[in-house]
């Protein structure tokens, strides 16, 4: 059981893309495919950005104190090295260096420059026996000789000579860290002293930032990183229901043998959902089908999906109503019925026709065995001896026979089922009623017998009944010879009531007459509803048959070409391109097959029409030899032309070169690989003969009189392994008709065909022949 609700869901599933695809297009399907990968993505990618975020914020906290302890040592190197150049100046000679150094705490202090006096920077100036001249600042309480003493001397004179420039870091007697140098100033013997002391961490309020602004952002992220999960949980939960959703409506489908359609008319494609694979016996499928794939199932003679595509694209319908014939997996032929509505959605910006297809095999074939029961019913009524007739509820005639007609001399204008009753009377011939019978005590509600007599003297009994539609039925028999035995019998009571007991059991038997005839009559107007009710959905898909064929095929045809050129850009993959070209060639090849179907019923309703006009036949066979130069070359084929290099005609152009190409085409067809076609072409006294061989497949002698004929083929259906539908050799022969020429062929089987095609000179003069078997 387990297994079975999988699998249900897995075909539910797969319908539900079927649809998504209609409307999100392709892209829908990479999405589909990329979804789980990208879910279980996610939470490593937040992970992964939240670890470069902390990585990256210590790197920066650490590059942040390089930088600045950096900058601390340059700033009290520059400051010593400005210091002593200053008291180099100012002692250079021996006087002004003991008054100098007398008031070296007064002069120092105007020494240092203004970004010198730094909190917690000190300069201090020694002598030579390490006793402290002067400093910067002067602390209270602390005597000057002893400051060496408080800020530990020994760490700072452990510096070698030879690196009095560089800045040494060391520990106050406080515990607290600081930086320090020293330069010696040359004029006197001494030297500088620079101290910066750490009184507030490096890294602080920078660091503080840093580490805020990515906990921050790992915080969005993580708050991110949950909603995806929510959401993501949601849109299962949201496919969960939607696959039971979509299973109770493919379930109903299904029990209701009827399918869902999609068709998005701008892109050609169509949605079926798994009821209608069901219905026609075809494998399920979960992508979109093709135009042309559902067009090859469709019945054409019921339906012309190309004329209504074209019909719903410029606005001139909005909806289809129709019943068609699709073909079975199985090789039968399913009759449904079509209800769809045009819509345009806003996620899909094209046009769509959605509805459903209801199999209505079963009601087809009931109105089938409908028109044979009624065709049964009026045979019975015909053959009945009583004049018999039905009216309907609004007194309106449904049904008479030949008998009824005779009696009352009606035309066959007023017997037509609709006619009305005060019609009938007024122009046929009503008996006068002479007698009424009472009804009997087991008679109908509604029924009644009377007896009536004609101008020429014939007695009628005629029995009436109410049909339950409210109409009536009434069988009229004609009682004149009864009438003249009761005559006779007048004096005879014995004879008479006889013959009375007689009549009563024909009238007994008469009346159970009518009743069965007005069941009778009563079906046969049901299912003459229903019959009739199918002729009109049949009339008007005859109505929609025009020539307008060409025009959405010529759109097919133009777009393939375009999409297979990529002139807007490429497709994306080579199967598009695949499937463009087989668009086309299909397209093309319809095309031809509509452009014969179409020229063959011209010629056959007397609509084609000739422009006769001077024209040289050698070139038009050099532009129809160009025509199918392509195809034998594929084959192989050496085409021959000899032909005189002037022939002068009056015809039509494009029916000679239809002519000629039609002939052609059927020789490259027919002749296998490395075989030889040849044209040959004579002018006689007024007229031209062409005479076109080839050594193809031949046809045999029971065949070769059909050929010639519409849509004749030598091979079956079944056996056919050549294209084309019949109508090459049909047109050929009866523009060659239209133009008073005559068309021959000779043939044998494994040889070849030969056929002899004469026109006259002046086909304008010349009279259309009547087209005859070859």
């Amino acid at each position: 059981m387990a297994r079975a609700h999988a699998a249900n869901a897995c075909v539910q599933s797969d319908s539900i893309k079927g649809l998504a695809q209609s409307i999100a297009k392709p892209a829908y399907t990479r999405l589909l495919t990329a979804e789980p990968a990208l879910r279980r993505a996610v939470p490593t990618l937040i992970i992964a950005f939240l670890v470069t975020i902390c990585l990256g914020a210590f790197v920066q906290v650490i590059d942040q104190t390089r930088q600045k302890r950096a900058t601390m040592k340059r700033d009290i190197a520059a400051l010593a090295d400005i210091l002593a150049d200053r008291l180099d100046r100012l002692t250079a000679s021996r006087q002004e260096r003991a008054a100098t150094i007398d008031r070296l705490q007064n002069i120092l202090p105007g020494l240092i420059p203004s970004w010198g006096s730094a909190s917690g920077r000190h300069v201090i100036v020694i002598g030579s026996n390490q006793r402290i001249l002067a400093r910067v600042p002067v602390q209270a309480g602390v005597e000057p000789d002893r400051i060496l003493d408080v800020i530990s001397t020994a760490q700072l004179l452990a510096t070698p000579s030879g690196q009095q420039g560089s800045v040494t870091d060391l520990i106050l007697p406080s515990g607290s860290s600081a930086m320090a140098t020293q330069r010696v100033i040359k004029s006197m013997p001494g030297q500088i002293i620079v101290i910066q002391e750490k009184n507030e961490p490096i890294w602080g309020s920078d660091a503080a930032l840093s580490v805020t602004l990515s906990a921050t952002t790992g915080f969005v992220v993580l708050i991110l990183g949950f909603a995806f999960h929510w959401q993501s949980t949601r849109a299962r939960e949201g496919d969960l229901i939607n696959d039971a959703v979509r299973g109770r409506i493919d379930t109903a489908l299904n029990r209701g043998r009827c399918g869902l359609w999609d068709w998005d008319l701008s892109r050609g494609r169509i949605f079926w959902s798994q009821s209608m694979f069901t219905m026609l016996g075809l494998e399920s499928r979960n992508d979109l089908l093709t135009f042309g794939e559902v067009n090859a199932l469709v019945n054409s003679d019921d339906i012309d999906l190309f004329a209504i595509a074209d019909r719903l694209i410029s606005g001139e319908i909005d909806h289809i109503d129709q019943s068609f014939r699709m073909q079975h997996a199985g090789g039968h032929w399913i009759w449904l019925r079509v209800r769809c509505e045009l819509s345009s959605g806003a996620a899909d910006a094209g046009l769509h026709l959605i509805g459903i297809a209801v199999d209505v095999t079963e009601q087809k074939s009931l109105a089938e065995k409908t028109v044979e029961a009624d065709l049964r019913l009026r045979d019975a009524i015909e053959t009945i001896p009583e004049a018999f007739v039905l009216w309907d509820a609004e007194d309106r005639l449904v049904l008479c026979n030949s008998h009824f007609q005779r009696l009352h001399k009606l035309p066959d204008s007023a017997v037509t089922p609709g006619t009305s009753y005060e019609t009938v009377i007024e122009v046929g011939r009503m008996p006068e009623v002479r007698t009424r019978l009472h009804g009997a005590a087991n008679q109908a509600p509604g029924a009644r017998t009377f007896e009536a007599q004609l101008e020429e003297g014939n007695w009628l009994h005629i029995s009436e009944r109410r049909t339950k539609d409210g109409g009536y039925v009434s069988v009229g028999t004609d009682i004149t010879r009864i009438k003249e035995h009761e005559q006779k019998l007048v004096d005879n009571d014995l004879r008479l009531r006889a013959t009375v007991a007689d009549l009563q059991r024909s009238q007994s038997a008469l009346e159970r007459q009518a009743v069965e005839l007005a069941d009778l009559a009563q079906k046969y107007a049901e299912e003459k509803n229903r019959a009739e009710d199918a002729n009109q959905a049949k009339s008007k898909f005859l109505a929609n048959m025009s020539h307008e064929l060409r025009t959405p095929l010529n759109a097919i045809i133009g777009f393939s070409e375009i999409m297979g050129s990529g002139m807007f850009g490429t497709l994306g993959s080579d199967k598009y391109g695949e499937y463009c070209n087989d668009i086309l060639t299909s397209g093309r090849y319809l095309l031809e097959v509509i452009n014969d179907i179409l020229d063959m019923s011209k010629i056959e309703a007397g609509r084609m029409k000739l422009d006769m006009e001077p024209l040289d036949l050698s070139r038009t066979l050099a532009e129809s030899l160009r025509v199918v130069s392509g195809r034998a070359e594929d084959k192989h084929l050496t085409l021959r032309a000899d032909i005189e290099s002037t022939i002068s005609v009056v015809a039509d152009h494009r029916a000679v070169k239809q002519i000629i190409v039609n002939l052609l085409s059927n020789a490259v067809k027919f002749t296998p690989d490395d075989g030889k076609v040849e044209v040959r072409g004579r002018m006689l006294r007024d007229s031209i003969v062409l005479m076109i061989a080839d050594t193809g497949i031949g046809i045999a002698p029971e065949s070769l009189r059909r050929l010639g004929k519409p849509f004749e083929q030598v091979e079956s259906q079944l056996t056919k392994s050549y294209q084309g539908s019949g109508l090459g050799l049909a047109i050929a022969r009866s523009l060659t008709d239209l133009h008073g020429g005559t068309m021959k062929l000779r043939s044998k089987l494994g040889t070849g065909t030969v056929v002899r095609v004469t026109l006259p000179l002046d086909a304008s003069k010349a009279k259309p022949r009547v087209q005859q078997a070859a």
